[in-house]
């Protein structure tokens, strides 16, 4: 039998006529468009507290001479304590006190907002909550900039039954509107608006993805016991829309053929697609879902596209397991960027990544940490509710949740990719010293010529090197990648190379959950790598603070000596012209070797033997 439908994907029937070669009308294979909830950051900052009426504990007051009092806010499943301060024996006698804090705290909230902000005043003496009261959402004023501030307000705090008044505290409170409420990782963000409406700009582009098909997967799970199958879909997430494609059940080579676009406010962002296994649309004996499984995950950085061409390249999928690092397939993407304006393009990169509040109230490295982990939670729990459902472990995947966690796997990938970057410089370095011991006659020569010309002519310095830089860049421009876009690079992540012990250690939780004698060896090879980082500090540490010797009397006679050099030094400054020392200088810093001493030069031994606080340190 053979159907045959006629339409456009406007019509009613698309829906189900889509489906004929995946799951039919199966709610969780059909593709859908998520947006991620609307956060904003909630600030409440806690003045103080007047009238409290501190109850009697189970202990008496001789032994509690002070009482210590904190401020404890929760809005949902979100709860932050302010620092704890103390009233005196005077104010716990008689029943009130009035302590102050000034301090802030930030929360995530989400559109449609929790109905309270419960606030409530605890007593860390008798282990008791002196009173609370409750903040509705709808009443708390939104601001978009730190030109104005939010009013401060009373709120009566409330006790048990017994005592319906137990004091009132200040507050002010507001909803930032400001900031971008960061809930993906900062390298792979792909939004970065303010939450407030008022503050958002017009797009600068537009972003094509196509999502034509995926060759060669793997399979992932067994269907009737018998043979290995793959029931695979898309997400593909840009900013606050997430798109999912259809599944196509049981094929090792899908084609969706499915285009989406999305609005682009600023280039250097990152598109991030992934490739899952849907074990959601079947249930098992006791009727529970399963979970989608990972294929592989890729990202394109906006900024490596070239505006207005068409990128159609097949992408390696690759996840890292517990037994070691998997290809799973290939995925056939299409992406175009395109963008009517170039001047909008330019004006992007020159202006500030992230709103004006991130930088003239910044929040703390670790209160970001916190606040981006808090949004993280909310996006994965109202994707989680949507219909179809977006897994946690899909959206977790996709947000890069388990970036923090270390592992010895990145930590080598990073540390590498530090060397790679040094050993520009180490060439660089190797030349010179090649200059300074003439290993090509020739190219030193050159550069006394070259320092003979700097020296005499100085305003062509900056012009030259301009010129040069520009040359080289042109040269390059032919040789830059323009029909492949980077992706997730293997070699990079030192997925090829990493041993099972320390991949088991990556998938490990917290707490640990492997065996005390796998634990301690991990604690043991950490610790070795801890105490050469350790070593490597105080070497960094130990220099800063022979400077600082120097400058400090530590050591009286290197400074009396520095002092005389200082002297003697101003007054050849001002004698010799500065050209002719700039020339003797370099003359004598690339001198022949047969002039050279290959002991260390009088100013190293000098600053070698400044005393730093190496010794001090028990």
């Amino acid at each position: 039998m053979l159907a045959v439908w006629l339409g456009t994907q406007a019509d009613e029937a698309f829906q189900e006529a889509w489906q004929s070669d995946s799951g039919g009308l199966i709610p969780e294979t059909r593709s859908k468009v998520y947006l991620s909830p609307k956060l904003w950051y909630l600030r409440l900052t806690v003045i103080q507290t007047q009238d409290l009426q501190l109850g009697s504990g189970p202990e008496p007051k001789a032994k509690n001479p002070t009482t210590e009092l904190y401020v404890k806010a929760q809005l949902g499943p979100q709860v932050f304590k302010t620092a704890r301060t103390s009233i005196g024996p005077s104010a716990s006698s008689s029943g009130s006190g009035n302590p102050t804090w000034n301090e802030d705290l930030v929360f995530v909230a989400s559109e449609p907002f929790e109905p309270f902000l419960i606030v409530s005043v605890e007593d860390i003496t008798n282990g008791q909550s002196i009173g609370q009261t409750k903040i509705h959402m709808g009443s708390v004023e939104r601001r978009n900039d730190d030109r104005t501030e939010p009013k401060s307000r009373w709120f009566n705090l409330a006790g048990d039954e017994n005592k319906p008044y137990s004091g009132r505290i200040h507050v002010k409170v507001c909803l930032e509107g400001g900031y971008h409420v960061l809930d993906e990782a900062a390298h792979v963000t792909s939004d970065v608006r303010p939450s407030a409406k008022q503050l958002a700009k017009p797009p600068i582009g537009l972003l094509e993805v196509g999502v034509r098909g995926a060759t060669n997967l793997l399979p992932v799970k067994t269907r009737d016991g018998t043979r290995g199958t793959t029931d695979a879909y898309v997400v593909a997430k840009y900013g606050p829309k997430w798109v999912r494609t259809r599944t196509i059940l049981d094929r090792f080579n899908p084609r969706w053929n499915e285009q989406y676009t999305w609005d682009v406010y600023d280039p250097c962002t990152v598109l991030t697609i992934g490739v899952f296994d849907n074990g959601r649309y079947k249930r098992d004996e006791a009727g529970k879902q399963g979970r989608d499984l990972r294929v592989g995950k890729i990202r394109i950085r906006l900024s490596t596209l070239d505006m207005n061409r068409v990128y159609l390249n097949s992408y390696t999928l690759t996840v890292v397991l517990p037994s070691g690092a998997k290809k799973m397939g290939e995925i056939e993407i299409a992406v175009r960027f395109s963008c009517p304006s170039w001047l909008s393009i330019i004006q992007a990169y020159v202006t500030p990544m992230l709103p004006r509040m991130h930088y003239v109230r910044p929040l703390g490295p670790a209160q970001q940490d916190i606040l981006r982990h808090t949004a993280m939670r909310i996006v994965t729990a109202r994707l989680a509710r949507s219909e179809p459902p977006l897994g946690q472990e899909v959206v977790q995947y996709m947000l890069d949740t388990d970036n923090h966690v270390w592992s010895m796997r990145r930590s080598k990938a990073n540390w590498f990719r530090v060397i790679t970057f040094l050993s520009r410089a180490a060439t660089i370095a190797r030349w010179v010293h090649g200059i300074r011991t003439w290993v090509h006659p020739p190219t030193t020569v050159l550069v006394h010529l070259l320092l003979v010309a700097i020296v005499l002519c100085p305003h062509l310095v900056l012009p030259t090197v301009f010129m040069y830089a520009f040359l080289i860049l042109a040269l390059r421009f032919r040789c830059r990648g323009r029909f492949k876009v980077s992706s997730v690079d293997t070699r990079l992540s030192c997925v090829d190379s990493v041993a099972p012990d320390e991949l088991d250690e990556e998938f490990d939780g917290f707490p640990a959950t492997r065996p005390p004698e796998v634990v301690r060896i991990r604690y043991d090879r950490l610790r070795a790598l801890a105490g050469r980082a350790q070593t490597l500090l105080g070497d960094v540490a130990a220099q800063g603070e022979r400077v600082e010797a120097l400058f400090n009397w530590k050591d009286p006679r290197a400074t009396c000596i520095f002092v005389v050099f200082c002297l003697f030094a101003s007054f050849l400054f001002y004698i010799v012209p500065f050209k002719i020392f700039v020339l003797g200088f370099g003359f004598y810093y690339i001198r022949h070797p047969r002039f050279r001493d290959d002991m260390p030069s009088v100013p190293a031994n000098f600053f070698r033997r400044l005393p730093s606080m190496s010794d001090q340190i028990l």
